[in-house]
């Protein structure tokens, strides 16, 4: 046993504790909005059947579920018939910006292509984490989220009064030496393409964030939703000095209760300070019960140390520890569940 592979390891966990039994039904209106539903990653729809979502979704009592990927043009379309005007009010889609503009300094035609996004009905704009890691101009410069070209999109924006969510980044781990001290080593050895801690082709995490800091305060006309808890979970005094800073700032949790369970109290006591601040979301597609049973025993209850994903017999993740829950107060939940994301998404 000396000898066995870190990948084959697959300790079982003796604590025991009776997980807190939960209402079947959410007790408060739930909005996913951070979720992708879309065929953007993966060449085929998400959802195989709408219907049969909003069957789970009625069952859970999740009122509306926000598709980040509602691409543009003829595809934004597709998504909004499949969705939002099948089932009006169940579904929110945001637009994405085309990737080409960049490689032709096309920011005019970006603010344009965004602008007729909104007129076609999207509910924001999604902005993925390439801006700032591989998008680059028509002389092969990185383009940075602050990049001042780019205000052609944020002005139309601000026009029709819609959020931008918006990704930079990635986990903080992704960002150091490949190496035995990288307490994501395994997750990215699956996916060698997550690494960025080649200084040569990628900036640093702090540069990162530093441009979208400075993009978020030069640009108070907009809503920004950072995802992934503003970009740095790792890292709630930074999330809480942006949150303090810019009222135009907002967190959504989508993905990174891996992160926030391992130091609870903290999570806690951020979220209730600023509860109309933090938005709820998973980014698990296709949405099903087993994740938004999860994330309910996080945020509802004071469970210790239970496994952050949905099958605990499978090895973590993202990392090999456990988290424990919040137990939010009933005013901070129904604000983190729906509250912040409604008036955000339909005023």
């Amino acid at each position: 046993m000396r000898d066995l592979p870190l990948r084959a390891y697959r300790p079982r966990q003796m604590a025991r504790r009776e997980p807190t039994q939960l209402a079947a039904r959410l007790p408060y209106p739930l909005i996913d909005a951070h979720n992708h539903l879309g065929r953007w990653l993966t060449g085929t729809w998400s959802i195989a059947d709408a219907g049969a979502l909003v069957a789970l979704m009625d069952e859970l009592g999740i009122d509306t579920i926000v598709n980040l990927d509602g691409m543009w043009g003829a595809e934004l379309d597709a998504n909004l018939d499949r969705y939002d005007r099948a089932y009006p009010g169940r579904f929110a889609t945001f637009a994405q910006w085309d990737r080409a503009p960049f490689a032709r300094d096309g920011w005019a035609e970006l603010g344009a292509q965004i602008a007729d996004a909104f007129d076609r009905g999207a509910s924001g704009l999604k902005v993925w984490k390439d801006l700032g890691l591989h998008l680059r101009d028509a002389n092969g410069q990185l383009v940075m989220p602050d990049d001042t070209r780019l205000d052609p999109v944020w002005d139309a924006v601000a026009a029709a009064g819609r959020p931008v969510t918006i990704h930079v980044g990635d986990p903080a781990a992704f960002f150091e030496p490949l190496d035995e001290r990288n307490e994501r080593l395994e997750e990215l050895l699956e996916n060698p393409d997550w690494w960025f801690g080649d200084r040569e082709r990628f900036p640093s995490f702090d540069r990162i964030l530093d441009a979208l800091e400075s993009l978020i305060a030069r640009r108070s006309d907009v809503t920004w939703i950072g995802a992934h808890a503003l970009c740095a979970a790792e890292d709630l005094v930074w999330v809480e000095r942006m949150l303090a800073t810019y009222a135009n700032a907002y967190a959504d949790v989508a993905a990174r209760i891996a992160e926030l369970g391992r130091f609870p109290h903290a999570t806690r006591d951020l979220i209730e300070r600023y509860p109309d601040r933090f938005v709820f979301g998973t980014d698990a597609f296709p949405p099903d019960r087993a994740v938004y049973a999860v994330h309910r025993r996080f945020f509802e209850t004071a469970d210790e140390s239970f496994p952050y994903d949905a099958d605990p017999e499978e090895p973590p993740s993202q990392g090999r520890w456990t988290i424990s829950g919040l137990s939010l107060s009933d005013d901070a939940l129904a604000a983190l569940y729906a509250g912040t994301a409604r008036r955000l998404l339909f005023g």
